[in-house]
C-alpha cells in the first residue's frame, strides 16, 4: 500500500476537553491604524492579521462547520503542496488529487464569531496568549492546542506572519481588493552570514507584526474602533471587534502570556528579551537591534518579569545572529532581580528536538539565568520547567499531527499526537495556574485519573500539579534538569546527537519533507 494512500485526514479534529465552548474571529487590521513600537521592516506590508480563539456563548442553533483551510483553499492547498518541495505546475496538479482535496473538508470544533462569553474571573476578564507559529505554520496550523486552551479559558491570539515563514498569506489592502500573496521563503538552515542576514529579517518583521497585534489588543479592549479588513469583506457586521470591550486582561504589566512554536518560539525569546534590555546603556557597537521599542512604549510596560513563557520545540539557531549576540547572552527577564525566576517559563521538546544535542544544550542556555556560560545552570533562581513527551514528532506539536497520524507514526515513530497536545495544554495551564492566572480546571480524565467523572472542582491554584513533577508521576512525560545532571534518556542520545544531521530535526519539524520525495 502507497503512502499517499494513508494520507487521509480526519474530517474533523476531536472536540475539546475544557468546560468552555471556543469561537474564533479572523482579523485583518491596516497597520495606519496602529502606532508602531519600533520602525516599519518593510513598508509593503500594509495590514497585520491574526485569529484569536476564545470562550464563547454555546450556540442557539447548529453553526456551521468552520474549515480548517482558509479560502481561498486551493490556493492555500497549492501553497501546502509547494512547501513540500514540489514547482508551481505540480502543485496545480496535485492539489486536485482526491487524497489532498480532502484536507478541503476537514473542520474544527469552534463557532465563527461567535458571541464572547463573559469571564468568571475576579476581573471580568479573560487572560491573554500570544501564540507565534513556526516555518509551514499559519494562523490556523495550531488550531487545537489554542483551541483547547480557550476552552479552558484563554483568549489566544495567533498571528499570521508574513515574513515568508507560512506557506501562504494573503494581504488585503481593503474589503474589496484583490489580496496580495506572501509566499514561503526556502532559507537554508545552515549558520552562514547571508542565512542569520535572512533570519534577522524575518524576526525584524515577526517582532514588529507583534508589537502592531499588542496595540490592537489594547485599541479593542478600550473599545476603540478599529477596521477590521476581513470582516468588512464579509458583511460589514461579523467578526466585529466591539464584542471584546473590557474583556482583555491586556493592560495589567506582565498580564499577556507569550508563546511559539520553533521558529515561533525563538521570535518570542527574541520579543521579550527585546523589549526588557531595551534601550540599555552598555550596549556593544556590534549589536544590532531587530525590535526598538521605547521606555515609554505600552509593550514596555506590558513585558515584565511576570511575563508567562511557553517555548515548544524552541529553534535556537535564529537567535545566534552575529548582530544579536549581546543580547542572546543576556538572561531571560524572569530572572531579573525583582523575577520570579523560571517558574514562568517552560520549555516542551519533541523526541526529534530532545535528540537534536547542540539545539538542546543551546536551549539550555537560553532559559538558564547566564546564558553566557557554557554550561547552563540555575544559581539563585528556582529553575524553568522542561519537560518532553516520548515517541512524539516536531509534529506533533502542531494540527499536522493529528491531520496526519499514519505519518508521524511510519516517519517519526509518533505515537498518539492527541495525548501529546493534552499534555501541552496541561503543562501551560498549569505553570498560568501557578502565577495566579484564572483558568478553568483541567478534567478528570486529561489528567488521566481513574474516575473520569467531569470537571475537577475546588482550588483553581495548583490543580493539576501531577503535570509539572519531576518524578515521573505522568507517563511519557520526561522531566529536564538545566545543569550537569543529565536524564539517562538524554545521556543514552549523545551518540545519535552528535551522528545526527540538526537540518533533519528543523525540517522534520517544518513538515515533513519526505512527502516530497
Amino acid at each position: 500500500m502507497s503512502l499517499f494512500s494513508h494520507l487521509n485526514p480526519a474530517p474533523s479534529f476531536p472536540s475539546y476537553t475544557g468546560p468552555y465552548k471556543v469561537g474564533t474571529t479572523d482579523v485583518e487590521i491596516p497597520a495606519a491604524e496602529l502606532p508602531s513600537s519600533s520602525p516599519t521592516p518593510d513598508p509593503t506590508l500594509s495590514t497585520v492579521s491574526f485569529r484569536i480563539f476564545y470562550p464563547c456563548e454555546p450556540p442557539a442553533k447548529p453553526a456551521k462547520p468552520v474549515y480548517w483551510l482558509p479560502d481561498p483553499q486551493q490556493e492555500y492547498l497549492g501553497a501546502y503542496v509547494r512547501f513540500l518541495g514540489a514547482s508551481h505546475r505540480v502543485s496545480a496538479f496535485l492539489r486536485n488529487l482526491p487524497f489532498l482535496r480532502i484536507l478541503t473538508y476537514t473542520t474544527i470544533p469552534v463557532i465563527r464569531n461567535a458571541s464572547i462569553l463573559q469571564a468568571p474571573t475576579k476581573t471580568k476578564r479573560w487572560p491573554v496568549m500570544v501564540f507565534s507559529h513556526g516555518l509551514g505554520g499559519t494562523k490556523n496550523a495550531y488550531s487545537h492546542l489554542l483551541g483547547s486552551l480557550s476552552s479552558h479559558g484563554v483568549v489566544v491570539i495567533a498571528p499570521d506572519h508574513r515574513d515568508g515563514s507560512a506557506p501562504l498569506s494573503l494581504i488585503r489592502a481593503a474589503p474589496a481588493s484583490t489580496p496580495r500573496p506572501v509566499e514561503y521563503k526556502s532559507i537554508a538552515h545552515r549558520q552562514t552570514p547571508e542565512v542569520e542576514k535572512a533570519r534577522d529579517d524575518q524576526l525584524k518583521i515577526r517582532l514588529w507584526e507583534l508589537g502592531l497585534i499588542h496595540e490592537a489588543l489594547l485599541k479593542i479592549d478600550r473599545g476603540e474602533p478599529l477596521m477590521n479588513i476581513l470582516a468588512e469583506k464579509s458583511s460589514g457586521t461579523m467578526g466585529d471587534l466591539a464584542m471584546f470591550s473590557s474583556s482583555l486582561d491586556v493592560h495589567r504589566p506582565g498580564s499577556i502570556s507569550w508563546s511559539g512554536h520553533s521558529f515561533g518560539a525563538a521570535t518570542v525569546v527574541q520579543l521579550v528579551k527585546s523589549v526588557f534590555y531595551a534601550p540599555s546603556k552598555d550596549v556593544p557597537s556590534s549589536y544590532k537591534p531587530l525590535f526598538q521599542p521605547s521606555t515609554s512604549s505600552q509593550i514596555a510596560h506590558q513585558i515584565t518579569p511576570d511575563s508567562t513563557v511557553s517555548l515548544l520545540d524552541l529553534w535556537c539557531m535564529p537567535l545566534l545572529s552575529k548582530s544579536t549576540r549581546w543580547l542572546n547572552a543576556l538572561p531571560l527577564p524572569c530572572y531579573a532581580p525583582n523575577g520570579p525566576g523560571g517558574t514562568n517559563v517552560i520549555a516542551i521538546l519533541s523526541d526529534a528536538f530532545f535528540k537534536w544535542g547542540s539545539n538542546l544544550n543551546q536551549l539550555k542556555r537560553t532559559i538558564s539565568e547566564d546564558p553566557s556560560l557554557d554550561e547552563p545552570m540555575v544559581k539563585r533562581h528556582a529553575a524553568p520547567y522542561v519537560f518532553y513527551p516520548v515517541s512524539s514528532a516536531h509534529l506533533s506539536q502542531s494540527d499536522f499531527g493529528i491531520l496526519f497520524p499514519w505519518l508521524t507514526r511510519k516517519a517519526f515513530k509518533a505515537e498518539d499526537p492527541a495525548r501529546t497536545l493534552r499534555l501541552n495544554t496541561r503543562a501551560i495551564l498549569e505553570v498560568m495556574r501557578r502565577k495566579g492566572v484564572e483558568v478553568a480546571d483541567t478534567s478528570a480524565i486529561d489528567m488521566e485519573e481513574a474516575a473520569a467523572d467531569g470537571f475537577i472542582t475546588g482550588s483553581r491554584i495548583g490543580q493539576d500539579q501531577k503535570i509539572l513533577r519531576t518524578d515521573g508521576s505522568v507517563a511519557g512525560w520526561i522531566a529536564l534538569e538545566l545543569g550537569n545532571h543529565k536524564h539517562m534518556e538524554e545521556a543514552a542520545n549523545e551518540q545519535i546527537s552528535q551522528t545526527a544531521d540538526p537540518m533533519e530535526a528543523v525540517v522534520q519539524g517544518e513538515v515533513s519533507k519526505t512527502m516530497s520525495n
